[in-house]
């Protein structure tokens, strides 16, 4: 599995030491958790931060904007220095719009749903992403525990996928943790999205290691 750390659980203070630890490990792509306290409750950071982020570290900066009306604000994003931008299917009333626009630039785009959203809603969208990102638990806030019902969600797009020789890649977010990822990936996921299983873990070095070895 290739994993993406999540640095939600992370004190703001701390990611330049963590940014570091992480590339110490080889970590190749880092995920961002944008949250604006509409489309979900909590609020993180906004453009500002990612471009901060962007210039001390050259991983791959894949930014998951939990975030009403996207279109508005994916722009801002990208000139922050994300090379990867997913966005909420639900979050938007025009998400084919929202796809061109990220494609538009150099930018990889993502699409995703929440846990109860019917994973067909996204079948016209398929061919037309670099990612769709399997949510498995409510977005918003870190700590949750894994939605096994989840696992339909990739088994479908990794079939779809196979079936209609899409590209895309399938990355799962929540309760990511050493017997989950085992999961996802006998499910047909390709990246898993760790936060506070690995971020506050005792070893976070060995802890690492043990996920991505799976």
């Amino acid at each position: 599995m290739k994993i993406a750390p999540s640095i939600l659980s992370v004190n703001i203070n701390e990611y330049p030491s963590t940014i570091k630890r992480l590339e110490r490990l080889n970590v190749k792509m880092l995920h961002l958790d944008v949250m604006d306290g509409k489309f979900v409750k909590n609020i993180t950071y906004d453009y500002n931060e990612v471009e901060k982020i962007r210039k001390q570290t050259s991983m791959i900066i894949d930014t998951h904007l939990m975030i009403e009306h996207p279109e508005d604000y994916v722009m801002d994003y990208i000139k922050a220095g994300s090379d990867l931008i997913t966005f909420h299917y639900e979050a938007t009333t025009q998400p084919e719009n929202v796809i061109n626009l990220i494609k538009s630039t150099n930018a990889l785009v993502g699409i995703s749903i929440k846990p109860n959203t019917p994973k067909e809603l996204l079948d016209h969208y398929l061919p037309l992403v670099d990612l769709v990102l399997v949510m498995s638990v409510e977005p918003g806030r870190g700590g949750q525990s894994f939605i096994e019902s989840s696992l339909d969600k990739i088994k479908y797009y990794n079939e779809m996928r196979n079936k209609y020789n899409y590209h895309y890649v399938i990355e799962v977010d929540g309760g990511i943790n050493i017997e989950t990822i085992k999961l996802i990936k006998e499910a047909g996921a390709d990246v898993a999205v760790v936060g506070s299983y690995l971020m506050n873990s005792n070893d976070v070095e060995n802890t690492y290691r043990k996920l991505h070895s799976i």
